[in-house]
């Protein structure tokens, strides 16, 4: 592999990528129209900025603004239907992107409680056979994301509609969202470890905005398969020994991370993954939502090897560690008392705040 170059065949995984940052703005734009929602401007362009960064980065809190209009608009069977397919379609044409892992929460796209979230997560396998339908070399599974800023309860129900729907095409969770007051790992420890008996893989937002100490807690409370981001470890050489040594993968997203100032130069993109490779900590590089961030999975590969901040080979080993890491081969088993408590919980409220 030439520095600088990627031969466009090479097969890619996107294992960290986000619903509400993934939909091009012009379907979008037609989803929200065909549902009769009323946007804050009537035109196209302004309404691509609304819903995209800027050029220029701008922070963390920022970046979450962006998801209060996505959100909304994918707020239906319909809606999320259409982006799920979307997406996974537009991942293969662009990117030859032959593994795709796609995350919501499905709490966010039922307004509140007033559509059930079976309907949700039904329209988003829907979406996700009609795609894998159509490029049959594409394999896909939907990840469902908790919320740091939603109650134990709510975030139960969630997992408890991730085993129910395993067989059907939900292969992971996540915990998502801004770093909350009063939120501590530990108290999901026997939720992930009844995901983990089910069969459902495990990932975790951490070391994005918190510290090396957000990682190390997150690995030893919660034993995910993977970390979303995780770059801060690279601040804490016994938290970047604790990964080898669990064999976590890092989701690693360089563009996002720039744009949310979590990560502020090249240079320090290169610094975080020198470390983990001198470490031996395994790592995948994903976009968070290439949409929304303006750039897509190639991009964020040559744009790591035009900076050197990963040899040829190097990259290689990344690809191929986002083929391995994928849930998409896990077998499920259905076996979970938690998945009572799904049956009832359908509608479930939630407060409306900005999220992923």
């Amino acid at each position: 592999m030439p520095r600088s170059r990627l031969d466009p065949r090479t097969p890619l995984s996107e294992l960290h990528l986000h619903l509400g940052a993934a939909v091009t703005p012009a379907i979008m734009w037609g989803i929200a129209h065909a549902q009769g929602i009323r946007l804050p401007t009537k035109d196209y362009w302004a309404f691509r900025d609304l819903i995209t960064v800027g050029r220029r980065p701008r922070g963390f809190e920022h970046y979450l603004e962006l998801f209060h209009w996505t959100e909304l608009i994918q707020s239906s069977p319909f809606a999320v239907e259409r982006s799920v397919y979307e997406v996974i379609g537009d991942a293969y044409r662009r990117n030859n992107i032959t593994q795709v892992e796609l995350r919501f929460n499905p709490m966010k796209r039922n307004r509140g409680g007033e559509q059930d979230l079976d309907h949700i997560i039904a329209a988003a396998v829907r979406g996700m056979d009609r795609a894998v339908l159509e490029y049959p070399q594409i394999r896909a599974g939907i990840i469902l994301c908790l919320d740091r800023g939603f109650s134990i309860a709510l975030n139960e129900i969630i997992a408890a509609k991730a085993i129910a729907w395993l067989q059907r095409g939900v292969v992971g969770i996540d915990i998502a969202g801004p770093e909350v007051e009063g939120f501590r790992f530990a108290d999901y420890a026997d939720l992930y470890a009844e995901c983990r008996r089910a069969g459902l893989g495990l990932t975790v937002h951490a070391g994005e905005t918190g510290g090396p100490d957000e990682v190390r807690r997150a690995v030893e409370q919660l034993a995910p398969d993977r970390i979303g981001h995780g770059v801060h470890a690279a601040d804490d050489p016994r938290v970047l020994d604790l990964l080898r040594e669990r064999g976590t993968v890092l989701e690693v997203c360089p563009t996002s991370n720039l744009n949310t100032r979590v990560l502020h130069s090249m240079a320090d993109v290169r610094r975080v993954l020198r470390q983990l490779i001198e470490h031996g900590v395994n790592f995948t590089i994903s976009t968070d939502g290439p949409e929304m961030l303006r750039t897509y999975l190639r991009e964020e590969l040559l744009l790591l090897l035009r900076h050197d901040a990963l040899s040829p080979e190097e990259l290689a080993r990344a690809i191929d560690t986002g083929h391995r890491a994928s849930f998409l081969d896990r077998a499920p088993v259905i076996a979970s008392s938690v998945t009572e408590r799904a049956a009832t919980n359908g509608h479930a409220a939630i407060p409306v705040e900005a999220g992923r």
